[in-house]
């Protein structure tokens, strides 16, 4: 027979811990981007971003199998905001260099992420998404298939670089592009003068052409890389057959 305890033994009622709504891995990788925002690239780990969460790294591994895991999709999560351009075979090199524009200007937003697409292939569905877009504008153009995937990798290279290097100054330099512009125009100034004390000498024409070494912004060189590498694409591409 059981015997019920007596009041004083009862025990004592507990409240009842809500129960935490379980993670997804947009949220994780969300998190991750917030703390990209604020701190940059290399502030992201499995433990800071389960801070977040006020959880432990363990509650991401269900998500996320590891750090390189989670930069790839932080990496591909920005590509969803890239926009695609309708393919137009007459105007195809304009459209690679919208296509271009638009992945730069999308990852500058997004602090140093453009290094975490560095000796990667990106594979997410955003960034081949992106990828398969411009691939394809070079097949419409004519461009044999493997030319084609060498240019697409030359071209992306060229993006993903000149935007992590456009973080690496506003890390350096200033929270903001303004004052990263303030800075090249005193850096450019110094430079120029610098090249133009040089002994003739020795190096006749970094000293002569001081002024024309150190112009342009950051833009203006990044335009003038993009014609560089798309403009000479037109050169691979098989003439058509003239007609009888």
């Amino acid at each position: 027979m059981d015997i019920p305890l007596p009041p004083w033994r009862q025990p004592s009622p507990t409240r009842a811990r809500a129960a935490r709504p379980p993670l997804t891995r947009d949220q994780i990788v969300r998190a991750a981007l917030r703390i990209v925002a604020a701190e940059g690239l290399d502030a992201v780990s499995m433990r800071r971003v389960a801070a977040e969460f006020d959880t432990g790294a363990s509650s991401l591994y269900a998500h996320v199998a590891n750090k390189d895991e989670l930069y790839q999709l932080m990496f591909d999560e920005i590509c969803r905001d890239i926009p695609i351009p309708a393919p137009d075979p007459a105007r195809w090199q304009e459209q690679i260099k919208e296509l271009a524009r638009s992945g730069y200007e999308v990852m500058v937003r997004h602090g140093d992420v453009a290094k975490a697409a560095m000796a990667q292939i990106p594979t997410g569905p955003h960034a081949m998404r992106v990828s398969d877009a411009m691939f394809g504008l070079l097949l419409g153009a004519g461009m044999d298939p493997t030319k084609a995937g060498w240019a697409l990798d030359r071209i992306f290279l060229y993006i993903v670089a000149d935007a992590y290097e456009n973080s690496l100054y506003l890390q350096r330099f200033g929270d903001s592009p303004e004052r990263v512009h303030e800075y090249f125009v005193e850096f450019t100034g110094q430079l120029r003068d610098y090249y133009e004390s040089l002994p003739a000498s020795h190096y006749p024409h970094l000293r002569a052409h001081g002024e024309a070494l150190t112009s342009g912004d950051g833009r203006q060189r990044f335009e003038f890389g993009l014609d560089m590498l798309v403009d000479g694409l037109a050169r691979l591409i098989p003439a058509a057959p003239a007609s009888e």
